[in-house]
């Protein structure tokens, strides 16, 4: 019989600090309004980019693309979490 090894169920810490909650916000809603004025469902797009990482789903109006590529994807997921819940970021 195989023998198998203990499961361990300690919980990482993940700690990803970020002082720029305001800015990527207003970053976020720059890219929102772009695809919005190009007539894209804006929420379905960004969730697209999200998960793909694929920056096609973002336009290129009001250098919409480039803006995005620049957010850090897990400052952006920590920022939409804070908000989502309410949580006052610090």
């Amino acid at each position: 019989m195989a023998e198998t090894k203990p499961m361990h169920d300690k919980t990482r810490n993940f700690n990803f600090g970020s002082g720029r909650h305001e800015q990527l916000k207003m970053e976020l809603a720059h890219v929102y309004n772009a695809l919005a004025e190009k007539g894209y469902d804006p929420v379905d797009q960004i969730v697209g980019y999200i998960v793909t990482e694929d920056p096609t789903y973002i336009t290129t109006n009001r250098n919409a693309r480039s803006m995005i590529m620049r957010i850090d994807k897990y400052e952006l997921l920590k920022v939409l979490v804070e908000d989502f819940l309410e949580i006052e970021n610090s």
